[in-house]
């Protein structure tokens, strides 16, 4: 069976496409045209009901592999945009989270993995 070799990208609405993508590439170093480290991805569709995403109406969360998580953190607070940990997300199995929102509302959760180089 042929299968898909890699995400190939992600697009989504926004009131103002421009300024959300300098937002992105300021703040997290995401480009239109970006190259991303080898490393796992997960594709994981979630229970309509899920309120792991946030608000009701969210229907996706960017998950964004980080290799330091706690620097990353930093520059995001220096630059005022809030970060929310919780204890109960980090894993030693799987690796640290934390969670941002993007300008217009959207989660963004950011993962340290616990093996850069692969899931357990």
């Amino acid at each position: 069976m042929a299968t898909v070799s890699g995400l190939g990208g992600v697009f989504f609405r926004a009131s103002d496409p421009k300024a959300l993508a300098s937002w992105y590439q300021d703040h997290l170093g995401v480009t239109e045209l970006w190259s991303q480290q080898a490393g796992p991805t997960v594709f994981a569709p979630f229970r309509k009901d899920t309120d792991y995403f946030g608000r009701d109406s969210q229907q996706f969360m960017l998950n964004f592999r980080v290799t330091d998580l706690d620097a990353l953190i930093a520059d995001l607070v220096i630059a005022g945009i809030p970060v929310e940990t919780r204890d109960e997300w980090d894993s030693p199995e799987v690796g640290r989270f934390a969670r941002i929102h993007d300008p217009e509302g959207n989660p963004i959760e950011l993962w340290e993995p616990a093996n850069p180089g692969g899931l357990p």
